[in-house]
Parts: structure tokens; sequence; C-alpha cells
């Protein structure tokens, strides 16, 4: 593959080369590995797009939410990016990829592209390499790239070290004050909005909306907050309604953040955090070495058969990849 010229095509925005790259970084060769760690180092950092993480419970609406959201965006002349990350079988592996389905009218847009990926069964709601997508995004030119998570709970908080703003997106009578005051997803999310505020459901909506705000208000303000933030907000991705308020408070917000500095400050953080997870990542590979899947099996028989207790064994493991090492 030569690298220069994808990074040249990356850059002009072609489509194909896009898809291409992403499979590259997503691949788990070796070889690939390498090839797509020079790709990003030739396309470098020069360009920057608002990345909106968002998540949800299944069949709260998130592909509709995302198709009606950025066909407006692309209506006001922006580039959107769809990374949506689907979950994996723990069984066969295997994944649907059904989102260029569901959002028909956007993946027929053409300032839209629209990427599934497995998540692999990585934890956090994305997959693993859904932060290098990003950034060939990035590098392709899109003003905005939302991350669309597997959507199954409240432990989905990696996507708030690769965005930079968060939304949860959740249904009528989701929940109470107590319910919204939960610590974990609750406590990343910038924007809480409320779907389907339409029809019999609109006068629930607005109901947990309140409930939503007012459990806000009992959270720590955090630093990179201005006054009214997080905040909820009601919306009918169906109807098409309450969109445009959505896109005004998150430029509100991503304005007010540039300017008091917390934007630079966020980037600098999710990189560190990125850079220790790929340390992490690395050291793992080194278990799948022959020699340490060798020990691992023969202190493995060893703590079965109770002729080794577990935490023995794995000093004992340590030890012989150092000096193996």
């Amino acid at each position: 593959m030569d690298i220069t010229d994808m990074a040249r095509r990356i850059a002009a925005g072609e489509r194909r080369a896009l898809a291409r790259a992403i499979t590259l970084v997503e691949s788990g060769r070796s070889d690939h590995r390498e090839q797509a760690t020079a790709l990003l180092a030739a396309l470098g950092q020069n360009r920057e797009a608002l990345r909106i993480g968002l998540s949800g419970t299944p069949g709260v609406g998130k592909s509709t939410f995302i198709e009606s959201f950025g066909l407006m965006l692309t209506g006001q002349g922006l580039r959107v990016a769809v990374l949506a990350v689907d979950p994996s079988s723990s069984r066969s592996g295997g994944s649907i990829l059904g989102d260029k389905t569901r959002m028909d009218l956007l993946s027929r847009d053409p300032m839209a592209f629209i990427r599934p990926s497995p998540s692999q069964t990585h934890l956090g709601g994305v997959a693993r390499r859904t932060r290098e997508a990003v950034a060939l995004c990035e590098a392709a030119g899109f003003d905005v790239v939302l991350i669309e998570t597997v959507g199954v709970g409240q432990s989905e908080t990696v996507v708030a070290q690769m965005s930079d703003l968060f939304l949860l997106l959740l249904a009528p009578a989701g929940g109470d004050e107590l319910q919204g005051v939960k610590r974990g997803i609750m406590e990343m999310a910038d924007i809480i909005v409320i779907n389907k505020a339409d029809g019999d459901l609109k006068p629930t909506a607005i109901r947990t909306q309140a409930d939503y705000a007012g459990a806000l208000r009992l959270m720590r303000k955090r630093p990179q907050d201005p006054e009214g933030y997080p905040c909820a907000m009601t919306v009918s991705a169906l109807e098409q309604r309450g969109l445009p308020e959505v896109w005004e408070a998150m430029q509100r917000l991503t304005e007010w953040r540039r300017e008091n500095g917390f934007w630079e400050q966020t980037r600098a953080t999710q990189a560190r955090y990125w850079f220790e997870d790929a340390v992490k990542t690395a050291l793992l590979a080194q278990l799948e070495t022959p020699h340490a899947r060798k020990a691992l099996a023969v202190l493995s028989d060893a703590v079965a058969d109770g002729a080794q207790e577990p935490a023995a064994a794995a000093a004992a493991f340590v030890r012989e990849l150092r000096s193996d090492g």
C-alpha cells in the first residue's frame, strides 16, 4: 500500500480512500497496524471537526435522531460523518451493521458519510479503533463527526474520551429525578435529549425533561460548563422538531469552552488517555506470544489443580515474562 498516495486521497476527501483507511485501522493484523500508524502520522492533525458522542438505550431512536440531525446539518452546508458502533455477538462474533439501512436518506446524501463498525465485544460502547476512525474523518475534511455508541446502559463512558460534546438520548418516562442523579453515563452528558416528544408521548416527554432538568441542578457543577449546562431538552426526531435548538445549544457550549480554554485542555487530556490506552494494549499483546501462552497454560493448570494460589501464580507469570524480555 502506498501510504503517501492514500494520505493524499483522504486529504482530498475521497470517500473510497477513507473507507479503505478505516478498514485498515480496524484490522488486527500486525502489518496492517504498522501501515495504519504510518498513515495517521502522514495525515497529521491539521484539521479539527466537532466530535459529538451520542448514546442511549436501544429503542430510544438514536438512528432516527442522527438521520434527522445529520440532514439538518448537511442542509446548512456542513459535511457530516457518522461512525456507528454495532454490538458484536459474544458467541459468533458477528454484527448486523444495519445503520445505513436505518439511515436511508442520510446515507444517500453526498455531504454525509456513514460507517458502521462492530464493537468486537470491546467494552465502553465503542470499537477499539473508533478514535483512529475519527481522526481519519477529520483528515478527510468533515466538519462534524457523530459517534453513535452501542447503546446498552450506563457504562458507555469511553466515548466521552474521544468527543467534544456528549449527548445522552432518553425516551419519555425514562426515569424520575432519582434515576437522573445516578453516576456513570449521566455525569458525562453535556446535553440530555428526550426524544419522541410527539403524539401521545409529548406530555410525558415534557415531564421527563423537567425531571432530568431538576436532577441536573442537584449534581455538582463541572468547571468546563457555563451557567445552564448540562441541560435537558426535548426533540421529535420523527417530526424534526427541536433539532435547531439542540444544535444551537451545542454551538453555544462549544464556543464558551473554546473561549475559556477548556477545548484545548480536554483534547490534551484525551490524547494522554489514549496514549496510556495504547501502552496497555501493547503490554497485553505480549500475552499472545508463544512463550507467554505456554507459561500461562502451565500456571493455569497448576492453579486449577490446587498446586498454586492464583496470586502466587500470577506473580510467577509476571517474573517469567520479565525474564523472557
